[in-house]
């Protein structure tokens, strides 16, 4: 979310590299409405260099003697897919030590938090809510075939705003995981089931359009401490979901608030958010289709957000609509599945 589950300018990797040659480390500047390189594929599965599957090999052994992976056999799925492995790997460069201290510190934190039985038993009304504050999957794929969300700040309204702080802390922290769940659980599968540029290399990845027009500054400033705290949580949990992300029609007061929120992504992430004003249309363009893109981006998709997500044809012949809830989407099966951690509720017998 980071449509994204959080708003998707914080799905993030962990790379820490020179700051020097991030394209956003310029106050927030506006850049010239230009195409966007796609993001680069190197390290993902199906595009590994013989010296990263050694790596890769070595990653799942050290893990299994800590008793943190278990393999496949038979017909039994490893506990953990090889897309989800170089997630974590290609966030600390390959080197095996610290991305498995960063895979066990998820695990650990995933216990903590119940994640799985949080995931299954959430409450599928509550679910459909959340997605209002967050970024919104538009149901469309991008060129390569990620799946594009759309985070429309001014929608938050004051009322909208108001009903999102009705709850506790603890609860908007778990409508956060919900929804990341959401998208690695079901929204990337689903969209890995589907033919596409970057095939076979599964879908694990989002591209993410934030669309600053008519947002205020006291609306940004209201919002801060929600951001960083969905920023942290994807820094550290949900490492290489980022695919590109687009700030459009940045207000001129951007570069403030730029100067808020930069230190919050390493510069790998930076190299990934790409700052224009109300000139997007070339640099949105290389990124996706016109079919893909919502009209008010210039695109021909008749969606707006807070829209449900608007299948494409391909898709539709997998999934002919979106389930309501926290549903799993298995890619071997081509089938929507309740988590099988899911308890139904009770019934009554009158």
């Amino acid at each position: 979310m980071l449509n994204t589950l959080v708003p998707a300018v914080l799905k993030s990797g962990t790379d820490k590299t020179s700051d020097s040659d991030s394209t956003t480390d310029q106050g927030g500047a506006e850049m010239p409405d230009e195409p966007i390189e796609m993001p680069k594929l190197a390290g993902h599965a199906g595009r590994l260099t013989q010296e990263q599957e050694a790596t890769l090999a070595t990653f799942k052994s050290s893990l299994q003697k800590a008793d943190l992976y278990t393999p496949g056999s038979g017909e039994a799925k490893p506990s953990h897919d090889d897309a989800t492995l170089l997630r974590f790997l290609r966030a600390r460069r390959f080197d095996p030590v610290k991305a498995q201290k960063q895979f066990a510190d998820r695990i650990v934190w995933q216990k903590q938090h119940d994640v799985d039985n949080l995931f299954a038993n959430f409450p599928t009304d509550e679910f459909e809510d959340s997605r209002r504050y967050y970024p919104r999957w538009t149901g469309r794929r991008d060129k390569m075939g990620l799946p594009v969300y759309v985070y429309q700040l001014s929608a938050l309204t004051s009322e909208l705003q108001g009903e999102m702080n009705a709850v506790s802390a603890e609860r908007k922290y778990q409508r956060i995981v919900v929804l990341y769940e959401f998208m690695l659980r079901f929204v990337c599968p689903l969209c890995s089931s589907i033919p596409r540029q970057m095939a076979p290399t599964p879908v694990s990845a989002v591209t993410t359009i934030i669309d600053l027009s008519d947002t205020s500054l006291r609306q940004m400033w209201n919002l801060r401490s929600h951001l960083q705290e969905a920023s942290e949580l994807a820094n550290a949990n949900y490492p290489e979901t980022l695919g590109a992300t687009v700030v459009v029609n940045a207000p001129a007061f951007f570069p403030t608030i730029w100067g808020w929120i930069k230190g919050w992504f390493d510069a790998n992430t930076r190299d990934k958010i790409h700052i224009l004003g109300k000139n997007h249309a070339t640099a949105i363009a290389s990124l996706i289709e016109p079919s893909e893109l919502p009209k008010q981006y210039g695109g021909k998709l008749d969606w707006k957000f807070l829209d449900a997500p608007l299948l494409d044809d391909e898709m539709k012949k997998v999934l002919p609509e979106m389930p309501r809830g926290p549903f799993v989407f298995d890619g071997d099966t081509l089938t929507v599945n309740r988590p099988k951690e899911f308890v139904p509720p009770a019934t009554t017998n009158g």
